[in-house]
């Protein structure tokens, strides 16, 4: 496994483009996916609009696995999410992780804002759902309250899973700070044109 921390100068992207991004709540995953797809003129894989369908409602494990499997048989995509069910199709398909490992009080703030913009300007999400801030205040949905809860355990799930053999195949790139996912955007762009 390669891995790259600060001031990565490593390939822009592998020719047959197919990278998961990973990453707690609020720290830019799909921001940074659509970007790459958009740049590089693929397939952009959300796993969020797989996993919640209208109304917020879950969608069934045997149907979620089925789109992923689906979504990501193509030759090249940018997939975004941290869905362990998930994982076990992605990744071993995926020829770059891209981890944006940033630290709590920025995440904490990136998704103060995303949530709260969202939720005064009713933004759509997937499938028609849309923020509703009195559920991130007020109930056990909240997204706050899921970061406090999943931000450590899930840095150590990630360390842990890209140490496992099945995945040794992945050229694994660990971003600390926006400026550093920035600029190998950047790069990307650069060399796609």
């Amino acid at each position: 496994m390669n891995s790259y921390e600060s001031g990565y100068s490593g390939p822009a992207a592998p020719a047959r483009t197919r990278i998961a991004i990973v990453g707690s709540t609020g720290s830019g995953k799909t921001t940074l996916a659509k970007a790459l797809s958009e740049s590089l003129g693929v397939s952009h894989v959300e796993l969020d609009a797989f996993q919640h369908g209208p109304d917020w409602l879950q969608t069934p494990e045997k149907e979620f696995r089925k789109l992923v499997d689906w979504a990501t048989l193509a030759g090249s995509w940018i997939a975004d999410g941290n869905y362990h069910i998930a994982r076990v199709i992605v990744w071993p398909r995926a020829t770059m992780l891209v981890w944006l490992d940033y630290g709590f009080p920025l995440i904490f703030l990136r998704l103060f804002k995303r949530t709260m913009l969202r939720g005064i300007l009713g933004t759509e999400l997937w499938n028609g759902n849309r923020e509703k801030l009195w559920r991130h205040f007020f109930t056990k949905e909240s997204l706050f309250l899921w970061l406090f809860q999943e931000y450590s355990r899930r840095r150590r799930e990630i360390t842990e899973a890209t140490a496992l053999p099945e995945y040794g195949h992945l050229q694994v790139l660990k971003f600390r700070s926006p400026a550093e996912s920035e600029k190998w955007l950047h790069e990307v762009i650069t060399r796609s044109l």
